[in-house]
């Protein structure tokens, strides 16, 4: 599956790799004149450094003063007023940056921060790229970590499944090791979540990948019967949820809450969609080279990879949460935040009935009377519009905009469903799903949103909570597809589920609309 002694560098021009420095907002005393090497100057809005100048200021050019101690981090400063004029609105530009550093001496860290990211800056943030996210050392461990380990879970899904098949020759059976993927998210991501704020992340990434390994490996010995094949396969599924919740938990920590976040979320998220059309291929080929029990037991050994460079490549940091200080009810307290359990909403529903056309893709087909090609240009349709979204949207649209498009994207990407009530042909059902999939970039402003209204002491938890609830909802939103289809016509229960949606996703909109909530990351 997928994740350190110091603190991670943030990649900002004026940063380099070390301690991190912070001024008190209530001293006023200036700091040491010595600099400490390495250490980041930090100001909180309103309170001076020892020049009086914040960070990112522009010093006029005519009078050499400092701007005054109330001016904002990014503020321009006039010429020959010192005052500020307009405030920088990406967060100050390159040079502004070069030349505040000029006129602000170093400053010593007065207290050492051992772990999350920089307090967030009062102008908006500067605007970031897919290259920029990988120039931080960090999270290319973490993103080659999530590469093996995800690559070992699919392949490991369907040798299983063939596995199970060649032992007992039950349909049902090999069906049942694949839907148990989704089943015991539910159970792992609510009893679970806590583990994710309670203890140091990098402990709890390595942990889940050493039980996943463990328990693919258990499933390589000849002894072990049907029974227990499928009980290790619910422990890999239970910790999963822990795991993607964390790990996401971590990636604010090593990116930051800001658009760097965003976009390495996107990342993960691009190549999770990769793997669902390269990783059922790959294991598929490695079947007809080795053995049901030889290609689990390759999985194995990507978890132990993963595993290794999470502990090598990823900071150690402490936990968020006191020891113990919270049992499974803070689960349900998220929830009862108004905010949060919108939010969370508007990451599970679309899921549910995202899946249906790919669920249903086998008897459209067949309805149609077409050949098992056009059957997996309908499967790839989905994720390839999906990739091609998210990377548009993360190149070419700002953090406010995307943030902006979070409810015309939601609702734009069922209309194509409704196309199905016509029962289009191969490609037409394909370049509608292409068109849902795009829409799907609407994740890129939730997830800042989201990031931004759930507290740092919590934020382990409640992202397991949504990764749970998220996979949760699809093998549910799979399995109602398919009994739906029992009694109508294929073609119509896609149709209904897109206009249900619309419905769905319109109503809670409008309630937070109505409400207001999370206006303010739009400013960003």
């Amino acid at each position: 599956m997928t994740p350190t002694d110091s603190p991670p560098p943030v990649p900002t021009p004026t940063t380099v790799v070390g301690a991190r420095a912070e001024t008190s907002t209530d001293a006023q005393t200036p700091a040491p004149t010595e600099a400490l090497v390495g250490a980041r100057p930090e100001t909180p809005t309103g309170t001076p450094t020892s020049t009086g100048t914040p960070a990112g200021a522009r010093v006029g050019a005519s009078t050499g003063t400092p701007a005054s101690t109330g001016t904002p981090a990014g503020a321009r400063v006039g010429a020959s007023t010192g005052t500020p004029t307009e405030p920088a609105t990406g967060g100050g530009t390159e040079d502004h940056r070069a030349e505040a550093s000029k006129h602000a001496p170093a400053t010593t860290a007065t207290g050492a921060v051992p772990a999350g990211p920089a307090p967030a800056a009062t102008g908006p943030a500067p605007a970031a790229g897919y290259l920029d996210v990988f120039r931080v050392r960090e999270f290319r461990w973490v993103f080659g970590a999530h590469l093996l380990s995800l690559l070992g879970l699919v392949v490991s899904e369907i040798a299983l499944t063939v596995l199970v098949y060649d032992l007992t020759r039950s349909p049902l059976l090999s069906s049942l090791t694949f839907a148990l993927g989704f089943l015991p998210y539910l159970l792992g991501g609510t009893l679970l979540a806590g583990l994710a704020d309670r203890h140091p992340p990098r402990r709890v990434l390595v942990v889940c990948d050493l039980v996943c390994a463990g328990a693919v490996a258990l499933m390589v010995v000849p002894a072990t019967p049907v029974a227990g094949l499928l009980v290790l396969r619910c422990a890999v599924a239970a910790v999963a949820p822990v795991f993607q919740g964390t790990r996401m938990a971590t990636l604010a920590d090593i990116l930051g809450d800001g658009d760097l976040f965003v976009l390495g979320r996107s990342l993960l998220r691009i190549v999770s969609q990769s793997a669902l059309l390269a990783g059922f291929g790959i294991g598929g080929v490695l079947l007809t080279v080795v053995p049901a029990r030889g290609a689990i037991a390759l999985t194995a050994a990507t978890f132990l990879l993963s595993a290794l460079l999470l502990r090598l490549g990823t900071a150690r940091r402490p936990a968020r949460a006191a020891e113990g200080r919270e049992g499974p009810g803070a689960t349900w307290s998220l929830l009862r935040d108004r905010r949060i359990r919108r939010l969370m909403l508007l990451f599970w529903l679309p899921p549910f009935f995202v899946v249906v056309p790919e669920a249903l893709a086998a008897p459209y087909a067949d309805g149609l009377g077409v050949s098992t090609a056009a059957l997996g240009l309908l499967m790839c349709a989905l994720p390839v519009g999906t990739i091609a979204g998210e990377l548009l949207a993360g190149a070419l649209l700002s953090p406010a905009t995307r943030v902006r498009l979070v409810a015309p994207l939601l609702l734009a990407g069922f209309l194509p469903f409704l196309l199905y009530a016509l029962r289009p042909g191969t490609a037409l059902a394909a370049l509608a799903l292409v068109a849902a999939g795009a829409a799907g970039a609407y994740t890129l402003g939730l997830d800042a949103r989201f990031v931004a209204a759930v507290p740092e002491e919590r934020r382990g938890r409640a992202m397991t909570l949504m990764t749970a609830g998220m996979m949760t909802v699809q093998g549910v939103g799979m399995a109602g597809a398919g009994l739906v289809a029992e009694f109508v016509p294929v073609h119509l229960v896609v149709a209904g589920a897109g206009l249900l949606a619309l419905l769905t996703l319109g109503v809670l909109l409008a309630t937070e609309g109505r409400d207001g909530a999370d206006r303010h990351v739009t400013n960003r």
